[in-house]
């Protein structure tokens, strides 16, 4: 089915904060990692803005590039003390890999990423008639890369050799999280999606499971109407902090877009490094090269 066209002017509106807009939406798409929380604290204003909106009779969905299922995030958000009540729901890349795992049930699969972060093969196990088949590399009919192994000292250039070992034979990448850097407190780290790129560029082929690609924004309006019946899809709000994926995705189902630029774009968008306040004629440039331009802006989420 094609969604409505919503316009997307090159010269956004600016906002001060979600009240401005809120009565224009029934549904809320909000990006997690950068928006909510940065993988240290969480942002209590954020949180209270989606809160706010979910009082004023509005639905607020979680939609994350984190390559875990679902029940994880929501764990994780607990320890950070993000409030049950500020969202009705969340759809994860995990989930969706977790999907394209099962498509590919006996075939043998390689794995990229942090050696403790394999809850997303438990969960996958769990609805499959058999347990999964994991080879090396070079035997491997696909991958599923979560991520760097140890991001916070890597960069993509270090996969190169595995990357071309992988391409030799012409394994499937499925990328669990599209994402190309994310905030790791006051730094930026590299993400799947990073690896994702340097495999296309040596022509391999990648199936990506977040944003900005559909999968992840069907199953979200799925679990929205399971809260409030038929939406209006007009009526949907997209908010994230990444140009790429958050905004680049909202546009691309059609949804108006809410653009934080604190997020990982804040060191090239705002004054002092990130520090200051937002450059508008730093913002222009950014979005006039990248050819699209989010609704809305603000420079944080907050009521």
């Amino acid at each position: 089915m094609s969604l409505p066209n919503v316009p997307q002017p090159l010269a956004p509106r600016f906002v001060s904060d979600l009240r401005e807009i809120a009565a224009d939406y029934d549904v809320i798409l909000c990006d997690v990692w950068g928006v909510v929380h940065n993988g240290v604290i969480q942002y209590e204003k954020a949180t209270d803005a989606l809160r706010r909106f979910r009082e004023k009779g509005g639905s607020v969905v979680l939609i994350t590039n984190a390559p875990r299922p679902r029940a994880r995030v929501a764990a994780f958000l607990d320890r950070l003390n993000v409030p049950r009540d500020a969202y009705d729901g969340i759809v994860t890349s995990g989930d969706v890999t977790i999907s394209l795992i099962r498509e590919r049930e006996g075939k043998p699969l390689a794995y990229i990423g942090p050696e403790e972060d394999t809850a997303l093969f438990t969960e996958a196990e769990s609805v499959m008639d058999r347990k999964l088949r994991f080879v090396g590399l070079s035997e491997a009919a696909y991958i599923v890369c979560i991520g760097l192994e140890h991001a916070e000292r890597e960069a993509p250039a270090d996969y190169d050799a595995r990357l071309r070992l992988l391409r030799g034979h012409e394994a499937e990448f499925i990328c669990a999280n599209p994402d190309i850097v994310v905030e790791m407190g006051d730094k930026l780290v590299y993400c799947a999606g990073a690896l994702a790129e340097s495999y296309e560029a040596i022509g391999g082929r990648v199936i990506q499971a977040g944003k900005p690609f559909a999968e992840i924004y069907t199953r979200a309006l799925a679990l929205a109407t399971e809260t409030r019946g038929a939406i209006d899809h007009t009526r949907v709000l997209a908010i994230g902090d990444s140009a790429h994926t958050d905004i680049k995705g909202g546009q691309a189902q059609g949804f108006a877009t809410l653009f934080v630029t604190s997020g990982i774009h804040r060191a090239e968008l705002h004054a002092e490094n990130g520090n200051g306040p937002l450059n508008a004629a730093a913002f222009h440039q950014f979005f006039d090269t990248l050819g699209f331009a989010p609704t809305v802006a603000a420079a944080e989420l907050l009521w």
